[in-house]
């Protein structure tokens, strides 16, 4: 059947268009207006040339769900619009796309640099996963200086890493900057943009060459579906190569996995191929039909929630910078951050509403200041239309050594804010009830 919506142009309309409308065409078969969740393993050839078409990746239809599926596809389109890339693949979770990305690009013998401001999921896959498979990791001293970037590179780096705005101290990634040293030096940058979200942020389209994002959090909104996104940027050159040798080997000679396929030769989404050919097919990090089209729901209404989320993100930071059992409040909004200069370059209007502040005292104070809160949940989780709060130390980083807290800058005094978008009135008195437990202690 036909209809006369068409959305094969989507890319040109706006963003909040786009964040409704790209790579969801209406289904050929019944007309239904919401994306179909195709809830199949597999799907039938029509011949025996035509399956061996499908495996020989001339002919791009389905062949397994864990490679792709339908509904899936569709949200990858929609992710890759946003975020600005020209493809996108979708994994089980956040973290499944972060291996992804680097696994992509290292192998045994390769180097990354990155900042030490990371989730604490994050920085232990760097310093523990990936030192098993034989991946190196440098934490730069001082992220805000390009000079710490630079002074880390090694003969055998291939990437750096980082995070637009920091998970917990909500910095602001100098972008443009960070990725002029890693083309100096002939390898990309990976941000994570899971915190800022293509509606705030668009890394793509300020040097970086590849993003990733926990679509758990923010795109999806309401903490029901676990996700995570790789949108290649398609402008990197995979060819290049550091004295006289190729720096990323395994995009220019033969994959004996994948019938001598040279991912180069397949032009501007190169990386978005090899990280599903090889990294998805093998490993199995597929995401559910069911959690791609959960977050389809959830990018109906993604800038709508972000804007919230922002707006009473800054008043709840303004309300604890003026609090006297506050010591400091990490939020690059308000103007004493030392990362308002870089939101301002960058020409952001808004940081995020993640944000993270030291008490008066330290663990028992924390932990007695969060005990004491009804509205807001003590979850381990960020972008939920709900207010949450957690004590990193103790649960998130968790796993950090007392040098990987500091650089976080995380202590035992800190608590994590994830902003909802409930009244925001309500969210500062929930608040008070902390400070009231504390005062009566």
């Amino acid at each position: 059947m036909t209809t006369k919506y068409d959305n094969s142009n989507a890319n040109n309309w706006d963003f909040n268009t786009r964040a409704i409308h790209a790579g969801q065409p209406v289904d050929s078969q019944t007309g239904a207006r919401n994306l179909p969740i195709y809830l199949t393993t597999s799907y039938v050839f029509n011949n025996a040339e035509h399956a061996k078409q499908r495996f020989a990746l001339e002919d791009e239809g389905p062949i397994y769900s864990r490679l792709t599926n339908p509904t899936v596809a569709a949200v990858e389109d929609r992710l890759a619009s946003l975020e600005g890339g020209v493809y996108a693949v979708l994994f089980g979770s956040g973290l499944a796309a972060e291996t992804a990305a680097i696994l992509t690009v290292a192998r045994e013998g390769s180097h990354i640099v990155t900042s030490p401001r990371l989730y604490g999921g994050t920085e232990t896959l760097f310093q523990v996963q990936l030192a098993r498979l034989g991946i190196e990791t440098t934490f730069v001293e001082n992220p805000d200086d390009p000079a710490s970037w630079q002074a880390a590179v090694q003969d055998n780096t291939v990437a750096f890493y980082a995070e637009t705005f920091g998970n917990p101290q909500a910095d602001v990634l100098d972008i443009p900057t960070v990725a002029q040293i890693a083309h100096d030096n002939k390898v990309p940058l990976i941000v994570d943009n899971t915190i800022a979200t293509a509606a705030l942020v668009r890394p793509l389209e300020l040097g970086a060459d590849v993003v990733v994002a926990s679509t758990t959090k923010f795109y999806t909104g309401n903490g029901s579906a676990l996700g995570g996104v790789l949108v290649d940027g398609g402008k990197f050159d995979w060819t290049v190569e550091r004295n006289g040798k190729p720096v990323f080997p395994d995009f220019v000679t033969p994959d004996p996995a994948y019938h001598g396929l040279k991912y180069a030769d397949l032009g501007a989404p190169a990386f978005g191929l090899r990280a599903r050919a090889s990294f998805l097919r093998d490993t199995g990090a597929a995401p559910s039909p069911f959690n791609a089209w959960v977050l389809a729901q959830g990018l109906d209404t993604l800038t709508l929630r972000v804007e919230r989320h922002n707006e009473n993100a800054k008043q709840v930071a303004e309300y604890l910078a003026g609090h006297d059992l506050v010591t400091k409040v990490n939020f690059a909004g308000l103007e004493s951050s030392p990362w308002y200069s870089v939101k301002e370059k960058l020409g952001l209007k808004y940081t995020g509403s993640v944000l993270s502040f030291d008490i008066k005292g330290g663990k028992d104070e924390a932990w007695a200041f969060i005990d004491a809160l009804k509205l807001h949940s003590n979850v381990a989780n960020i972008g939920d239309v709900r207010s949450l709060v957690v004590h990193p130390a103790t649960t998130t980083h968790s796993q950090s050594d007392a040098h990987g807290l500091e650089r976080a800058g995380i202590s035992e005094s800190t608590i994590r804010l994830s902003v909802g978008i409930e009244d925001v009135r309500d969210i500062i008195a929930d608040l008070e009830l902390g400070f009231e437990a504390l005062k009566n202690r």
